[in-house]
């Protein structure tokens, strides 16, 4: 892993990044995941893609509800407080935010132009696949703009803010299950178990806080209905004929409860005179909402986390190789149409449950047969410089779990690349589903990472030196798959023929079959 590079450098970076998404005049919003600057802009028009993609330090770009600029783990947060602290002193030094009456631009954008022929000797580019899966990234939004795929990314813009929480409390609990097999500074061991330990059990109050804030509610009240989910005192309450326990219901409750809770205050504001709304208002959402999570959520949430359970135990305990192989394979495809987004609710209910879930180092298996993908698009393409360039730069970006450069920038537009990279990730995920089955569990402590990065971050039931053979196997599985399925697999004779050209040869005469065409 690269270094930290310094304060300067990240400032270099975010004053370098400004002006080629069209100056802080042109940013609506700023915030950031584990890998990604996400902005909102006013016009996207104004954004230099090409540029951006050039920049050093960029990964690559990715339109999806926001403007995505992939910069790394670390780096990006790093970078974010920069950037922020330029684009409010350039809205400081204009006397305004943003220029009154431009539109936001909702719909996707033409990135570029991308000849509808075939992709020819001596003109295929990194910059032209770059530009080719510019134009499928913005025609996959225009699908993926259904009312429940919205749905799906706003529940994931309530559990991104969760992330570095979760991953820093992973890492310790794995430090102190470490330090306790190990039998090293016992009474270190309470302490850290704690640590690690505290955020999860409170983690309903953060979702129903992060929850009311992205649907527009006030947060706090989001955060105390969820709160009433913890409380120990829930166990003196009686519904549905049994004894309610704290916790039941966990992140599930908490969601529902603080959408819940939106929806009442939302009613409150529109029907209480301003006089009395700092009273009353508050005061019903929190009763109205707490009686509804009480007597109906906590129990029907904990029923379905609970079946939520059961159906992953028994899925890898019975079929652990078929389903690693289906899930693994199919990852990347639900990451192109944004569904993967429906996961990380169950992620983060099995992680609350038995303290990892058991479907990430799977669904990471993706990411290795990607890897393995662009190695072998690397060996074939032998005359292509330019491809070659993009992914040597990409590959240590895609070992460490962030594969969009590498996914953007060289196998979706290729086509054939992206398919057998899904069979190489089918290939790593039944391995480590069949590993699952004969009794070797393999878990994730945090959602986020993957790839190499989720090393510190794994726990099973077989101990650490297990565990991460387990992973590391499937990591190797993947990675081979891949780059044998592209080998082998990845290219027609007509695409090898025009690729793999010396581009300083003239372009080619003669079309390629619409069936060999280097799209997808």
């Amino acid at each position: 892993m690269a270094p930290d590079r310094g304060p300067e450098t990240h400032q270099a970076t975010a004053a370098a990044l400004l002006p080629l998404v069209g100056g802080a005049s042109n940013v609506t919003s700023v915030a950031h995941c584990m890998t990604r600057l996400r902005l909102g802009l006013y016009d996207r028009t104004l954004v230099q893609d090409q540029a951006l993609r050039a920049l050093p330090g960029v990964l690559g770009v990715v339109e999806d509800d926001t403007y995505q600029i992939v910069l790394g783990p670390g780096t990006v947060a790093r970078v974010t407080p920069a950037f922020e602290a330029l684009v409010a002193a350039g809205a400081a030094a204009a006397g305004s935010a943003a220029p009154a009456g431009v539109p936001v631009t909702a719909g996707p954008v033409t990135v570029g132009r991308v000849a509808a022929g075939p992709l020819t000797a001596g003109g295929v580019t990194a910059e032209a696949l770059a530009e080719q899966g510019a134009t499928l990234k913005a025609a996959r939004k225009a699908k993926n703009a259904t009312p429940l795929k919205l749905l799906l990314r706003r529940i994931a813009n309530i559990f991104v803010p969760l992330i570095p929480a979760l991953i820093g409390c992973g890492i310790i609990a794995g430090l102190a299950g470490l330090l306790r097999n190990l039998a090293w500074a016992p009474a270190l061991v309470p302490a850290l178990t704690a640590l690690a330990s505290g955020f999860m059990s409170l983690i309903p109050v953060f979702v129903g806080y992060t929850t009311a804030k992205e649907f527009g509610g006030t947060p706090i009240l989001g955060g105390a209905v969820a709160a009433i989910i913890v409380f120990p005192g829930i166990a003196n309450v009686t519904a549905f004929g049994q004894k309610l326990s704290p916790g039941q219901g966990g992140v599930l409750g908490a969601l529902a409860a603080a959408v819940l809770a939106v929806y009442v205050e939302r009613w409150c504001r529109r029907r209480i005179p301003e006089a009395l709304d700092v009273l009353v208002t508050p005061t019903l959402t929190i009763l109205l909402t707490g009686l509804v999570t009480v007597y109906g959520l906590m129990f029907v949430a904990g029923e379905v986390a609970a079946a939520i359970g059961d159906f992953t135990s028994r899925l890898l305990s019975s079929g652990g190789a078929f389903a690693g192989f289906v899930l693994g394979g199919l990852f990347l495809p639900l990451v192109m149409l944004g569904l993967h987004q429906a996961l990380i609710p169950i992620h983060t209910t099995l992680i609350e449950q038995q303290g990892f879930t058991v479907l990430l180092p799977i669904l990471a298996m993706a990411g290795a047969g990607q890897v393995g993908a662009a190695a072998a698009v690397y060996v074939r393409l032998r005359n292509n410089t330019s491809i070659r360039t993009t992914i040597r730069s990409a590959l240590p970006a895609g070992f460490l779990g962030v594969g969009e450069p590498l996914i953007y920038g060289v196998s979706l537009p290729l086509g054939r690349p992206f398919i057998t990279a899904c069979v190489g990730g089918a290939f790593g995920g039944g391995c480590v589903g069949l590993l699952h089955q004969l009794g070797e569990t393999v878990g994730s402590t945090a959602i986020g990472p993957s790839g190499w990065a989720l090393f510190p971050l794994l726990a099973g039931g077989q101990g650490m030196v297990t565990t991460i053979a387990v992973y590391a196997t499937g990591l190797l599985a993947g990675y081979v798959a891949g780059f044998v399925a592209t080998y082998f697999f990845g290219f027609s004779k007509r695409m090898l023929l025009d690729l793999n050209a010396d581009e300083s040869s003239p372009a080619s005469e003669s079309p390629a079959e619409p069936s060999e065409r280097a799209t997808v």
